[in-house]
């Protein structure tokens, strides 16, 4: 019987990599999901039939538990609201990964040195992604609506991680290690999370949601070690392995490395120097947007996080199809750190029905900007920022953006005149080529529409 479940979970791991592969492309992403998913659930369904294995009432109960707020969660979250969902999901990931250390602690008896080892790290890993992910989900939901710092803030981190470090070694040495110790090690660990998660701004929240999945995998691939379980050993490295190299990617996209991220985030507070701006904001009406647009050879649409606050991603792809009927060509272009989650703006556009041929990434439509008629700019700032190229005192120097500014014409929609989220101001809305479209995306996208259904009469 063994036997038959380590094959069965041996195929339930190919089948959860294949589903993960499939995530790669737009086309077969839902199959994909689908694949993975009855994976997981038959791995779960697997070990019912371990032996040795008898808490089928709370197994059950916490599956039904588990699976119940998950499936209300999925129902009800507002596609804007999927960030800080993604962010806890991962959070309760780590979570559980540490809580199968402390019940292996406190069972005692010998689990021999490696296991042990790796229950610590699994632990420790875990126990910072979870509080992390807690913060960042606080953090977008605008539970916490500054970054908090402490004085010496990176002295504080390494001293935690030492301290986490030698807690961690006792519990490895000691055999039977003494309650107290075990205690102290969570509570260090899950303030090293916390502590660290909490002076970083919304412009670097995707990265650090990135890595928090990483360390959840991590923890998860660890734990399945102690547990002598291949399948979350398997699902656990993969989604580790994945989210670290999403991450580095990102972290390239901003032209930032992990380590200025997690130590030297960009906030508020952080982005008070560079170059001052010269000129002054122009505004324009929706009437002169819609007739500039419609009378445009060419218009790339850049949504951002305000398009997403706004729920406006129906309403652009409406106008958009209403300016195709009209000859005129329309495209998206993607910055791959848009948003509060990475691949935030495809989600919400392919939800909106918005085709893939017509959503382009940073790298592949960066040089159709100087010939584009219209740049239209929906609740995006940092991501577009000029000074990013030009400015080497900007806390964004050296980040790829999108060259919006190279357009002939820029129209950026947006709520005010507030600087963005990371607190830079962004000298494209000063440029002699850009006019400001103030209002709510929904509200203002739906006037471009009338207009631009008035000027085909």
């Amino acid at each position: 019987m063994s036997g038959v479940i380590q094959l069965v979970y041996f195929a339930v791991a190919v089948v959860f990599i294949l589903g993960l592969k499939a995530m790669s492309s737009p086309v077969t992403a839902r199959k994909g999901i689908v694949w993975a998913g009855y994976a997981m659930i038959a791995a779960t369904l697997v070990t019912f039939y371990t032996p040795g294995m008898q808490n089928y009432g709370l197994m059950i109960t916490a599956i039904v538990l588990g699976g119940g707020v998950a499936w209300w969660s999925g129902r009800v979250v507002k596609m804007t609201d999927m960030p800080q969902m993604v962010a806890i999901y991962n959070g309760m990931g780590g979570g559980a990964a540490a809580a199968i250390a402390a019940l292996e602690f406190a069972r005692g008896g010998s689990h021999g040195a490696i296991a042990t080892t790796l229950a610590v790290l699994g632990a420790l890993i875990g126990s910072v992604a979870f509080s992390g992910s807690c913060i960042a989900f606080a953090k977008l939901q605008g539970i916490m609506t500054k970054a908090w710092r402490l004085p010496a803030q990176n002295m504080v981190n390494l001293g935690l991680a030492a301290l986490a470090v030698v807690l961690g070694l006792v519990i490895v040495v000691v055999e039977t290690p003494p309650s107290a110790i075990v205690i102290a090690f969570f509570i260090v660990a899950l303030a090293l999370g916390a502590i660290l998660t909490s002076p970083i701004g919304g412009a670097d929240m995707p990265v650090v949601i990135s890595l928090l999945n990483a360390f959840t995998g991590l923890a998860v691939g660890l734990e399945g070690y102690v547990l002598g379980n291949p399948a979350l050993i398997v699902a656990g490295i993969v989604v580790g392995a994945s989210g670290t190299l999403l991450t580095q990617l990102m972290a390239k996209a901003m032209n930032r490395p992990i380590r200025n991220i997690i130590f030297t985030p960009i906030t508020g507070e952080a982005a008070g120097g560079g170059e001052a701006i010269e000129g002054s904001m122009k505004e324009l009406s929706a009437l002169d947007a819609a007739s500039v647009m419609r009378y445009a050879g060419k218009v790339i649409i850049v949504p951002g996080y305000g398009m997403a606050v706004a729920g406006a991603q129906h309403k652009v792809w409406e106008m958009a199809q209403l300016l195709e009927e009209g000859g005129v060509e329309v495209v998206f272009a993607i910055h791959p750190v848009a948003g509060r989650m990475p691949g935030h703006m495809n989600v919400l556009l392919a939800e909106a029905g918005v085709p893939y041929d017509k959503i382009f990434d940073l790298e592949e439509i960066n040089a159709d900007f100087p010939q584009a008629d219209v740049a239209l700019v929906i609740g995006a700032n940092d991501v577009v920022n000029p000074v990013a190229r030009t400015d080497k005192s900007s806390p964004i120097y050296g980040m790829p953006i999108l060259n919006v500014d190279m357009a002939h014409n820029v129209i950026v929609v947006k709520r005010g005149q507030g600087a963005g989220y990371s607190g830079i101001e962004n000298a494209l809305f000063y440029k002699d080529n850009c006019r400001m479209l103030y209002g709510s995306a929904q509200q203002i996208i739906g006037e471009v529409i009338t207009h631009v259904k008035a000027l085909e009469v």
